[in-house]
């Protein structure tokens, strides 16, 4: 006669419970992520570092985010987002605490990379919530998640008036201090994701190590890769570098520039909820080839520069000046950033459907090139500064980036539908 070994007591939540702590829990995190888009601002004046210097600092958070995207989904599968997702806040508050001791750029450097972590939340949460709703479903969920993008605003709303009233050290000391005190509330009100519970209580079998990375051979795997590394990667690398580019073009004040960048980060962030619903609704793929199509037609605008024409007239000479303002400028980033929000959730709704089981994984991975993009755009934005000395070469790398990704996508979409229609009714 045998008997069963005792199984671990553990809190069953509704999915809405786990749903909204998640995206909480994520806001803050990609609050802390992007928290270099302030406070580097002020750093680059202090340590006189170049633009390329600048886009290195403001990106290195993000490349340690997305680096370990991956690993962390794949250990969400098998270990649970509860854990993992705790862990993850508290190791990114460590960090974030020690940034404001650091003087040297080498150690800021190092910081950064540590508090990049918080960047990685986002595979924890895409593979704890997906477990907890339908297929049918899951594109709302994740899009209402992924609304935690939304951390980049209070950043660039809030971070300018502290590091004016006390400096940059206390924007790091008081963001570390909420991801503690987020990490708490997560793991006191949050339980752990019905596959997690099946396991625990041996009612299922945790997949081996090798199924988990399996799906990463298909090459369409990569190609949903690249669309995140515009519609998300693009979209970090803005909220990163857009108070730079304010400050530089139209010479606002830092605390303009945040609140104008944010005018770009809470549509990119808030609308992602709507591009899940449509995404359910329509399909991802209607949803993506619009994202797409506007995208390149706001970043070819925004590539054009200031410039003074002359061209021959009947009477002679006639002198015109092109140059897009501040107001029409702002107005093209939020039409921009309402289209990657979509973008955003569309991608993500795919995951689910074509990879039911690797959540974590595929999403880990679609996260973490995603994720990239956000750390090598504002090091390039930078290098192309320096090299072309011009401000709009920015959208111009954008434009070429989104070209290629909607080419890529149509290509493959018409050779899907012409083998279907070869295949045998």
């Amino acid at each position: 006669m045998t008997t069963s070994q005792p199984v671990a007591p553990t809190r069953d939540i509704t999915p809405s419970r786990a749903l909204t702590m998640s995206t909480v829990a994520f806001t803050v995190c990609f609050a802390v992520w992007t928290i270099f888009s302030i406070i580097g601002v002020r750093i680059k004046d202090e340590l006189g570092l170049s633009e390329t210097a600048f886009g290195l600092l403001v990106g290195t958070p993000i490349l340690t985010g997305s680096l370990v995207r991956l690993a962390l989904g794949i250990w969400t599968d098998r270990y649970g987002g509860r854990l993992v997702y705790t862990l993850t806040m508290l190791a990114a508050a460590v960090a974030t605490l020690l940034l404001s001791f650091a003087h040297t750029y080498p150690q800021m450097l190092a910081a950064a990379l540590g508090l990049g972590v918080a960047g990685g939340s986002f595979a924890v949460g895409v593979a704890y919530v997906a477990r907890f709703y339908p297929a049918e479903k899951q594109g709302t969920a994740l899009g209402i998640f992924g609304v935690g993008n939304v951390g980049a605003a209070v950043t660039k709303f809030v971070a300018p008036f502290v590091l004016v009233a006390w400096g940059w050290e206390a924007v790091a000391q008081l963001w570390a201090l909420a991801l503690i005190v987020m990490a708490v509330i997560f793991w006191f009100t949050t339980g752990d994701d019905p596959v997690i519970r099946a396991q625990r209580a041996g009612r299922a079998a945790r997949p081996n190590l090798a199924s988990e990375f399996a799906p990463l051979r298909n090459l369409q795997v990569w190609r949903f890769a690249l669309y995140y590394f515009f519609v998300f990667g693009g979209f970090v690398a803005l909220a990163l570098w857009l108070p730079r580019y304010l400050i530089g073009v139209y010479g606002f004040d830092i605390a303009t520039a945040g609140l104008i960048g944010a005018a770009y980060s809470v549509p990119a962030s808030i609308f992602r909820a709507y591009g899940g619903v449509l995404s359910d609704r329509a399909g991802a793929r209607s949803v993506m080839y619009w994202t797409f199509a506007v995208s390149a037609a706001c970043t070819a605008l925004l590539s054009i520069p200031a410039a003074d024409y002359v061209v021959q007239g009947i009477d002679g000479p006639k002198a015109f000046h092109f140059e897009i303002g501040p107001w029409a400028f702002t107005g093209i980033v939020f039409v921009l950033g309402f289209f990657m929000s979509l973008g955003k959730a569309a991608v993500y709704k795919h995951i689910p459907v074509y990879y039911p089981q690797n959540v974590g994984a595929v999403g880990g991975l679609v996260g973490m090139i995603g994720g990239l993009g956000g750390f090598f755009l504002p090091l390039l934005f930078g290098v192309l500064n320096d090299l072309t000395g011009l401000w709009t070469s920015c959208f111009m790398a954008l434009f070429v980036i989104v070209a290629a990704s909607l080419a890529w996508m149509h290509f493959a979409v018409r050779r899907m539908e012409r083998d279907e229609r070869l295949q045998p009714a």
